[in-house]
């Protein structure tokens, strides 16, 4: 699963696969926790990612929801800048 960005300890990344499912998502990584986050609600699909990393996160998606739709959309990625 290629990463697209790193921040506070937190390891975005997006795969494509043919069993890959919409809604449209990313995996954020924290420790031994894993989130799934909507690209276009922002929403934690699944995982136990604890609540304050779940906020920077969303925090970062907000930033770059309309970069990684078109990543998800063109299935081309790319590095994107952390949270700063």
């Amino acid at each position: 699963m290629p990463e697209i960005s790193r921040f506070y300890g937190i390891v975005i990344k997006m795969f494509f696969k043919p069993k890959e499912h919409e809604p449209s998502h990313i995996h954020a990584l924290y420790g031994e926790y894993m989130g799934e986050f909507n690209i276009r609600t922002l929403e934690m699909i699944e995982g136990d990612l604890p609540v304050k990393a779940q906020n920077l996160v969303r925090e970062w998606l907000a930033l770059y929801s309309d970069q990684l739709q078109a990543m998800w959309d063109s299935q081309v990625l790319e590095k994107l800048p952390p949270l700063e």
